[in-house]
């Protein structure tokens, strides 16, 4: 289970947003799908100096927790567009 305000990483490329799969954002809310699909998550998403750069909204399925052997890396936004 995923608890509010965790970080999360990304499981996909989301190139309408500029993300890639490992990109981390914050867990700051649970949605309902208005018709009865897959629950989603709003995620907020900072850039490598702590600015909010965008809040989107994706499945569930979409974000993982982070683990102990993983380690952050930092690339350009510019580069998933």
């Amino acid at each position: 289970m995923i608890d509010l305000y965790q970080e999360v990483a990304l499981t996909r490329d989301l190139p309408e947003y500029q993300l890639r799969a490992g990109d981390i954002a914050t867990l700051i809310d649970f949605v309902s799908h208005p018709e009865s699909g897959e629950e989603g998550c709003v995620l907020e998403v900072f850039n490598a100096v702590g600015e909010s750069i965008s809040v989107i909204v994706v499945p569930l399925s979409a974000v993982q927790v982070l683990r102990s052997d993983e380690i952050l890396s930092v690339r350009s936004l510019a580069e998933a567009g």
